[in-house]
């Protein structure tokens, strides 16, 4: 198995707001979140709870661009989000989403989980061809990036609704 995690401290962050976004973002968010790097995020299948949804998204990281379904197929409210990659079958990947609280805002653990179980490990040779030191290195710089952008976002959404509403 291979396992690839990336912290990110985000401060001014808050673990509903990201978590909430995760699972209801559309493609429209989804751009002006990283407008150029983020190009789709919508949902194909709603399920009630969410659980099963499966999600469409188109991205770059780095020089490649990923355009994938993934199925939410783990959700802890406000927490965590498991999500496994899909192509034209379920693949042996996962991306996992974990938010906590702290002091200053939150910490963003970025996880991708890839690799089989019992004997198929043996393949697993192979897909470190394709998850390189390279894409380990742009996956860190893609993370590290996007979840303060994301932050930064959702604090002018909330800034303009309040403005909308008249509060000050």
């Amino acid at each position: 198995m291979i396992l690839h995690t990336t912290v990110v401290e985000v401060p001014t962050g808050v673990c509903r707001q990201f978590y909430t976004f995760m699972l209801t973002c559309t493609d429209e968010q989804y751009q002006a979140w990283w407008p150029g790097t983020h190009l789709a995020w919508h949902t194909r299948v709603d399920r009630p709870g969410k659980l099963g949804n499966v999600v469409y998204f188109d991205e770059y990281v780095g020089q490649r661009r990923l355009k994938l379904e993934v199925v939410v197929k783990e959700i802890v409210p406000d927490r965590r989000i498991v999500w496994q990659l899909k192509k034209w079958a379920l693949l042996p990947a996962w991306l996992i989403l974990e938010f906590a609280d702290t002091p200053d805002g939150i910490k963003v653990t970025h996880t991708l989980a890839i690799g089989f179980q019992g004997i198929g490990r043996a393949l697993d040779l192979l897909l470190r061809l394709y998850f390189s030191a390279g894409y380990a290195k742009d996956l860190d710089e893609h993370a590290r990036t996007e979840f303060p952008k994301l932050a930064s976002m959702l604090s002018r959404i909330q800034e303009n609704q309040l403005h909308t509403a008249g509060v000050k």
